[in-house]
């Protein structure tokens, strides 16, 4: 049975930024049974807007005969710090204050998460993980942490993910952030700041999850005669309105922050001399299709890490690929964890 618990960290957690919590709590999940020797633990980073019930967003890869079993893995997935889905984040009240966060929220990098959930590895008393995987900005934390501690995983799994954000990624951010500062109710210290402003910036982010291919073959119009109202259009709205219904403007803000400062070389000279410290068996997983963290940079990851075997998913749906193409991304993880043979597959670098 999956089950859902909270740790709670009661010291000043110094961060990054020279900014502090006075404490902070992480939701998590467990499923599954751990063994004596705690060897099967698989450890799941969540994407951006994701939570720490992964069989919600995963189900192809997680249950009971799939990829990741319960009946044999002890499978752990907790909540990032600045969401809004029980872990600490701006709508959390600050103990300082006794008000929630809000605005006053303190600046968070992928480092800072990956601190946060190494205290909850040490709670649990796991010493190392069979495997760590991760998709997308859960794809990067996995990273951070296999680099900051190199032996905390014995294989690792990133899957359409990068080891540096780039000014691509950092402008896509921005573009929405532009987008929730235009919402007047984005100044207000209460829960719905900004929400009709996330609405456009999660339109805006469609573009760079999906493709032109996936939107023509999903919303091209049926009719001829049509002259308004269109069925892109409203999909972009509807993603808006389903995405305000459970998050919040602020998580949004500091999450796509926390993405803009991904740099793994940060303090160790380079990106590669980062990745050339990673131990773990590693595989790296791209999607073809995908413009957000496109292949290329999932290449130099898998050419830049001692042990490393990349895959590629092929898909018309771009980034959202690695959610959505279960099937294909099975197969590569059932191959690659049961060590059987794969060819590297290396695309050429396209300028």
């Amino acid at each position: 049975m999956l089950k859902g618990r909270v740790f709670e960290h009661y010291n000043e957690f110094q961060l990054e930024s020279g900014q502090y919590l006075p404490g902070f709590q992480l939701f998590y999940t467990t499923w599954g049974t751990l063994n004596a020797d705690k060897s099967n633990v698989v450890w799941v980073c969540h994407a951006l807007t994701g939570n720490a019930f992964v069989k919600d967003w995963w189900d192809g890869l997680f249950g009971e005969g799939k990829t990741f079993d319960p009946s044999k893995d002890f499978i752990v997935c907790a909540n990032t710090l600045g969401g809004c889905y029980g872990s600490t984040g701006p709508l959390s009240l600050n103990p300082d204050s006794g008000k929630p966060y809000y605005h006053a929220f303190p600046t968070l990098t992928n480092r800072d998460v990956v601190r946060a959930f190494d205290l909850l590895r040490e709670h649990l008393e796991i010493n190392q993980f069979k495997v760590l995987v991760g998709g997308s900005l859960g794809g990067q934390q996995a990273l951070e942490w296999a680099v900051q501690h190199p032996g905390v995983t014995r294989q690792l799994v990133l899957v359409a993910s990068n080891a540096r954000q780039t000014p691509w990624g950092v402008a896509l951010n921005e573009t929405q952030r532009m987008a929730i500062e235009q919402d007047v109710t984005w100044q207000l210290n209460t829960d719905a700041a900004g929400i009709s402003g996330m609405k456009t910036a999660r339109a805006i982010a469609l573009l760079s999850y999906r493709s032109y291919s996936a939107y023509n073959r999903s919303q091209r119009e049926k009719s001829l005669e049509r002259i308004d109202q269109f069925r892109a259009a409203s999909y972009q709205k509807h993603q808006g309105e389903k995405l305000a219904q459970r998050f919040n403007a602020f998580s949004y803000w500091h999450l796509t922050k926390m993405m803009d400062s991904h740099n793994v070389g940060r303090g160790f000279g380079s990106v590669e001399a980062a990745l050339q410290r990673l131990k773990a068996e590693t595989l790296v997983v791209g999607v073809d299709s995908d413009i957000l963290f496109p292949i290329t940079e999932q290449r130099f990851m898998a050419r830049s890490i001692p042990d490393s075997n990349f895959q590629v998913i092929r898909s018309v749906f771009g980034h959202d690929g690695f959610l959505l193409e279960t099937d294909q991304l099975k197969d590569i993880l059932d191959n690659f964890l049961q060590k059987k043979q794969q060819r590297k597959t290396w695309i050429p670098t396209v300028f």
